[in-house]
């Protein structure tokens, strides 16, 4: 099934991008940025509903050494499918020192809860399959907005939606627990929410055009992962790049 359906998810990324032209001119391939706007308008007034966004003085709904905890738990799931990119894009490296890193943080990190793999050296080479698609040679298509997921690209889209087919997590457990996995990465990212708190709110709540501020921070951040972008960017230590 899985060979039958990467070649599908290719043409269809190829059809989709070939549509959605950047405009001669513009600066970012935005060709839905009307529709993108209302739904990050949306996801906005949900952030602020859920998390408090934009408040002076919040609180955080997590302690913060189990916010952190459950950040751990929720990447350390997601390993076996950052492993599986990097075998599919052809580097051999990082697929074993991910597997190092998985292995330590399962065992002498409490299921992942702890990360001892980064204090050994063992940092994160995070991947998925979008950017497996860009080394196949997959163009990126247009910048979207997802309801409550957020901004992506055509490309993106498209690799989240296998990555979710071909995580070797995926099917592995029987109920009840292939439901906690899910809960685990699902707490994982509200934790990170809260961990990244301060820069997101600037960027959400702090900034003239936060849609143009969001689609320039989320484009710059995704080229640097892919290897296209000259400058180091990291959007958690400078929010607007200066």
């Amino acid at each position: 099934m899985l060979k039958k359906l990467l070649p599908s998810c290719v043409c269809i990324l190829l059809a989709v991008a070939g549509c959605a032209r950047q405009e001669p001119g513009t600066e970012f391939n935005d060709p839905y940025e009307a529709h993108n706007r209302a739904v990050h308008a949306d996801n906005v007034a949900i952030d602020r509903t859920l998390f408090g966004g934009g408040k002076p003085k919040k609180r955080p709904f997590l302690p913060a050494p189990i916010a952190r905890g459950l950040a751990n738990f929720s990447d350390n799931l997601g390993l076996p499918g950052v492993i599986l990119n990097h075998l599919l894009q052809g580097r051999p490296d990082p697929a074993i020192r991910s597997t190092a890193r998985l292995v330590m943080n399962t065992t002498a990190g409490l299921g992942g809860i702890l990360d001892p793999a980064t204090a050994v050296g063992l940092t994160e080479e995070d991947t998925d399959f979008g950017e497996t698609l860009h080394v196949w040679g997959a163009p990126e298509g247009a910048f979207l907005v997802l309801p409550v997921a957020g901004p992506t690209t055509e490309r993106d889209l498209v690799g989240s939606m296998v990555d979710y087919v071909i995580d070797p997590l995926h099917g592995a457990f029987p109920e009840p627990e292939k439901y906690y996995v899910a809960g685990g990465k699902f707490a994982g990212k509200v934790a990170k929410r809260q961990i990244h708190g301060d820069v997101i709110d600037d960027i959400l709540y702090r900034s003239a055009d936060s849609y143009a501020q969001m689609r320039l921070l989320y484009l710059q951040n995704r080229h640097y992962e892919l290897g296209i972008e000259a400058e180091v960017f990291d959007p958690y230590e400078d929010p607007y790049g200066q």
